[in-house]
């Protein structure tokens, strides 16, 4: 040990435990002193400094469990978990791991043991959102006194409850996309705030002059608060608390970010609401899209497409013309770049807004797909990717 003591590891029950101290202190030198200890954090051997993460684990929980007196199975092998998320001294495991009920006679002393194992001070585990519209996560804490975390993505702080609000490392892309925006001057309504994680990116890095963030977990909208304060930003941003469908705000946006998965849609006419009359903005819509390999699903009207499978992130741009040339152009460079079952939904995410922007504000408005941008494969076969969608009201003729 660093102080100079030797510590010698020891199996079995309290018994054999105690018969080991016994033959010990008749071996040493005398005046020397022999104790039983528990060693939260002990030096690992050489053998265990050269395993990866998921090796060490499985070797220290292993040796750990033998010495309670409990036999290792290659059941208990296959329930560890081989992956996590790691927050500053926070693990987060997955749902599938540490299911099996032997694992419960071990409690809480195993989650010392996994803690220590992996270099981390608290441990958590991960369940399956809650369906409850503010997508609180079933995270329970393992070990620790609370779920408090940090992260730093290009230069924000982001600090939120990892057991009350969620955290997509999958973002990213779109959070950098995000900050590179020319925003400079614009207002902006984020509908779906949550923690910041696009509001942060507009105000700290794209310019925008003031942003009106929705959000109705309350977890959420503590840390949104504090995140702002610690960015330096919060001058620059008002919280409306509750169900966004309720907003009285209109005629302010010049951009609004409707950033919730699987469909923002619900929030599609307050997004058309807020838009200012006299100019428009632009809409940047997320959706799960779902693709059907083998499948030849196209938009109507549109030539044979194949589908593509591209790595990401990566940029795709459209322009939308007003004639019917300038579609069958666009639609054919589309073929080439984007799947086809984005484009289909982009077409009809169209459709609909330019109708709710008549209905919203009594006079038709021309819209224009500007971009789709992949963010992350949500599941098999089902992908995330965001719309930017320019709206501007028709002038006036005569």
């Amino acid at each position: 040990m660093r102080d100079g003591t030797v510590a010698l590891p020891v199996l079995g029950g309290a018994e054999q435990h105690e018969q080991h101290l016994r033959e010990l202190r008749t071996r040493v030198a005398p005046g020397s002193t022999c104790t039983l200890t528990r060693l939260l954090d002990p030096v690992p051997s050489k053998a265990a400094r050269g395993c990866s993460p998921a090796q060490r684990l499985c070797l220290q929980v292993s040796r750990w469990v033998e010495g309670r007196g409990v036999a290792w199975s290659a059941e208990l092998e296959a329930d560890l978990p081989r992956s996590w998320q790691r927050h500053g001294d926070l693990l987060l495991l997955s749902e599938d791991c540490f299911k099996a009920k032997r694992w419960k006679d071990l409690e809480p002393e195993l989650w010392e043991t996994v803690a220590s194992a992996l270099g981390a001070q608290r441990l958590a585990k991960r369940g399956r959102v809650s369906p409850d519209g503010t997508r609180t996560p079933a995270v329970t804490l393992l070990l620790g006194d609370d779920g408090w975390v940090e992260h730093v993505d290009n230069g924000i702080r982001y600090k939120f409850d990892i057991t009350q609000c969620m955290f997509s490392f999958g973002n990213i892309t779109e959070k950098l996309r995000v900050a590179s925006l020319p925003c400079f001057g614009q207002v902006l309504v984020d509908l779906y705030a949550g923690i910041g994680y696009f509001t942060l990116p507009f105000l700290v890095h794209a310019g925008a002059v003031f942003v009106h963030a929705c959000e109705w977990n309350p977890h959420a909208v503590a840390a949104l608060r504090n995140n702002l304060e610690i960015n330096g930003v919060v001058d620059r941003c008002q919280i409306h608390f509750g169900d966004n469908r309720k907003l009285k705000l209109s005629n302010i946006a010049d951009r609004v970010n409707l950033g919730l998965i699987p469909s923002s849609e619900e929030g599609w006419p307050i997004a058309c609401q807020v838009l200012r009359k006299d100019a428009g903005g632009i809409l940047h819509i997320h959706h799960n899209v779902e693709s059907f390999p083998g499948k030849n699903l196209q938009p109507p009207g549109s030539s044979e497409m194949e589908e593509q499978h591209w790595p990401y992130p990566q940029q795709v741009i459209t322009n939308h013309g007003g004639n019917e040339a300038t579609r069958d152009s666009r639609r054919n460079m589309l073929s080439a770049a984007t799947k086809p079952e984005w484009h289909r939904w982009a077409e009809s995410a169209e459709t609909r807004i330019a109708t709710l922007l008549q209905q919203v504000h009594g006079k038709p408005w021309k819209t224009q797909i500007l971009h789709i941008q992949p963010v992350k494969s949500y599941a098999p076969h089902v992908d995330h990717i965001v719309l930017d969608l320019e709206c501007r009201p028709c002038p006036l003729v005569g």
